[in-house]
């Protein structure tokens, strides 16, 4: 299985929905907004329980080898990445359990500072599995 391609497939697609997602609501479509939004999360637990269980399986770390101009930047992004995605999990279960419980205002207002943080954290889990997949040979160097 091609763990890492996968992961990349899955923070897409959770992409992909979280902005639908919120075009949706904007747009007024409560109920089409929360189907997106549940597959989005759906979308980031399979993503998450496949990274655990691919660095359970390989170990954690896989070493850049791009150009040497590229990796302050990129460590620097897979830095915030890594924070960031710690801190997803709670945001996410917070917002939904306010929209479950219809609590509108909370959950509007734990969503404005959830959004932006999940869609980085997707976004740049695509950008680093292309520099490392990709882009450059760190898998390869690593094995």
């Amino acid at each position: 299985m091609n763990f890492p391609l996968l992961n990349a497939v899955l923070n897409t697609t959770a992409t992909i929905l979280l902005v639908a997602g919120l075009i949706l609501i904007r747009q007024g479509n409560e109920a089409a907004h929360k189907k997106a939004m549940l597959s989005a999360f759906f979308c980031s637990v399979v993503f998450l329980a496949s990274y655990i269980w691919h660095h359970y399986s390989v170990g954690l770390r896989i070493a850049y080898a791009g150009p040497e101009w590229g990796e302050i930047p990129y460590l620097t992004m897979l830095l915030v990445h890594t924070v960031l995605a710690a801190t997803v999990p709670f945001l996410v279960i917070k917002v939904i359990r306010h929209a479950l419980k219809d609590e509108r205002s909370l959950h509007k207002k734990w969503a404005r500072i959830t959004a932006p943080i999940w869609l980085f954290v997707s976004i740049s889990g695509v950008l680093i599995y292309l520099i490392l997949y990709v882009w450059t040979d760190s898998y390869a160097a690593t094995l």
